[in-house]
């Protein structure tokens, strides 16, 4: 069965508090925290706001590519459980995980089976191992056969356009699913009928 859910991309408090205060809500959400070419990125000042509510179960991730100190040193006393490291060595990773003494998702962007074997370099350091695609804020795809061998001890995420409709097929996988793109209408905003529907599926997996 899947280990659990997360909503990637809100920017809003309508949709956070629905979420939050679903009957069933994921195990994570994720906030995109300094990448401004994605529509979801939230500005600092308005993600301060915005996360300064009670997470209940939920975990809160920091959604990061290639961060700064700058911006690592103005996110630490954020409500933040996990950040989301994109473009991030194993070196960095080891440091930015114990300097800010915070839970560490590594993404690996996947196209080939070359890019799959890369988690092995932060198995030992990261908390989750994130399979994404490489189009990183655009939603694309990439075969998730590619992940076929990996150890099955790995505490996986995986995302990559996946649909609402796609969830069943992975009710015998043990990952973590991530979701965005296919929970917003075609404006881009996440919809919460969308969220309503995969919320309630999931919980019959």
């Amino acid at each position: 069965m899947i280990k659990g859910l997360k909503i990637c991309g809100v920017s809003d408090p309508k949709t956070l508090n629905f979420i939050l205060n679903h009957p069933y809500p994921p195990k994570f959400i994720g906030f995109i925290t300094n990448y401004k070419k994605s529509r979801r990125f939230i500005e600092y000042e308005k993600l301060k706001k915005l996360i300064n509510v009670e997470r209940k179960q939920v975990n809160f991730t920091s959604v990061l590519v290639k961060p700064t100190d700058e911006i690592l040193e103005k996110i630490k006393s954020l409500n933040f459980d996990y950040y989301q490291l994109y473009d991030v060595d194993p070196v960095r990773t080891k440091e930015i995980k114990f300097k800010y003494k915070i839970k560490i998702i590594s993404a690996i962007t996947v196209s080939n089976k070359n890019d799959v074997i890369k988690y092995k370099d932060y198995s030992d350091i990261s908390d989750i191992i994130l399979f994404d695609s490489k189009g990183y804020h655009k939603s694309e795809s990439f075969d998730h056969n590619l992940l076929n061998g990996v150890s099955k001890k790995l505490n996986k995420m995986i995302a990559g356009n996946i649909q609402i409709d796609d969830i069943p097929s992975f009710k015998n996988k043990e990952f973590i699913i991530d979701l965005s793109g296919a929970l917003e209408d075609e404006n881009g905003k996440k919809d919460i009928n969308r969220i309503d529907k995969l919320l309630n599926l999931s919980s019959k997996i």
